[in-house]
């Protein structure tokens, strides 16, 4: 049973290059451009996976001097190269069918391909749900990215499955390109949806209202009378880890020994509802509140 980020990754890998070898024998035994597609695009699933295998280790290290905020990111990172591959595994995609078209081909021994297409369904299925287990468990970008290539990988080999069938049912062997180029539109759509959220991270674009609702409900709770506010909330995301500050607001006459504890209770309060928080609070007089008569409850300011 695989319970940790490295040894998913590493399952990964091995799929992807088992996969590989069996597309690319099938592809010169058929002479089918859509099998070759689909060794190319397990190629660039196993060139994801190494880049998920080598970032799930480089984000677990501890923060150093040179990254005082830890490695998390690299992560974040992987799963943006692993979008870009994608995306440049699908130009080449389209550039072959789109040549088949055109110039024509011959396809045969289809039976052979179909069963290897058929094996790369089950195969890719059985470790996408793997690796998306453990994305959930270790909240690791860079696995549900990998986790994410290998379900369009099998939805895209049942594709070239039914592409082969219709070749074999018609004989008109043109089916294959058009197949292939239809795998080409899944595997964009992927890629784009990957680089999108990675670099959503880097960016340091905020979290998901849903976290932020489930942070205010936490300072919610954590709210005592000496409380009178709180403004400046802001949250990203950094691979598994979430990075939350804000400034809070004590009326006047509370020690700075209090605020200091209110806030450690509201820290903790934050961290129990958003694991892997790293929360700063900033300790304000009542004062500092843009109209200290207007107090009905917790407010955030921009």
């Amino acid at each position: 049973m695989i319970r940790t980020k490295s040894g998913a990754a590493a399952l990964s890998v091995a799929s992807n290059s088992l996969l590989i070898a069996i597309k690319l024998a099938a592809g010169a035994v058929t002479g089918s451009i859509a099998i070759v597609t689909e060794a190319v695009h397990s190629l660039i699933d196993l060139v994801a996976s190494v880049v998920a295998f080598v970032s799930v280790r480089k984000a677990d290290e501890p923060a150093d001097a040179e990254h005082p905020y830890g490695h998390e990111k690299v992560e974040s990172l992987a799963a943006a190269i692993e979008g870009m591959l994608i995306l440049i595994g699908a130009g080449i995609i389209v550039y072959e069918a789109t040549h088949r078209l055109v110039a024509g081909a011959q396809v045969e021994r289809l039976g052979v391909g179909m069963a290897v297409m058929g094996f790369s369904v089950v195969a890719n299925l059985a470790v996408s749900t793997v690796l998306a287990r453990q994305a959930r468990a270790h909240d690791s970008p860079a696995l549900e990215g990998d986790a994410a290539h290998l379900r369009t990988d099998a939805l895209t080999s049942l594709g070239v499955l039914g592409g082969l069938a219709l070749v074999q049912a018609t004989g008109i062997v043109a089916f294959d390109s058009i197949t292939a180029l239809v795998v080409a539109v899944a595997i964009v759509t992927a890629g784009l949806r990957i680089v999108r959220r990675s670099s959503g991270v880097l960016v340091d674009e905020a979290l998901p209202d849903a976290e932020m609702d489930r942070i205010e409900a936490a300072i919610a709770a954590a709210r005592t009378p000496e409380v009178a506010g709180y403004h400046k909330l802001r949250a990203r995301r950094a691979g598994s880890r979430r990075y939350i500050d804000l400034h809070v607001q004590y009326r006047s006459g509370t020690s700075l020994e209090r605020a200091h504890e209110l806030a450690h209770e509201m820290r903790d309060e934050i961290g129990a509802g958003i694991p892997r928080a790293e929360v700063l609070i900033h300790v304000e007089p009542e004062t500092s509140l843009r109209d200290p008569h207007d107090d009905p409850g917790p407010y955030r300011a921009g």
